[in-house]
């Protein structure tokens, strides 16, 4: 099983960045992939889980 992970609009762009940039083949969407930005914590979280991701965040 492969581990996806999700970035919540908290997280800083450059962290996602040197993460592929060192690893290109992680599955690692950004906030603004998503269509996440103005979401609540609540509904952030319950997206990763439905679409079997890990949530990363600064919060």
């Amino acid at each position: 099983m492969k581990i996806c992970f999700q970035a919540d609009a908290d997280l800083n762009q450059a962290i996602v960045t040197g993460v592929l940039r060192r690893e290109p083949t992680i599955d690692f969407q950004t906030s603004n992939t998503s269509n996440l930005l103005g979401l609540s914590d609540l509904e952030v979280l319950a997206f990763a889980a439905q679409e079997h991701r890990v949530l990363v965040s600064h919060d």
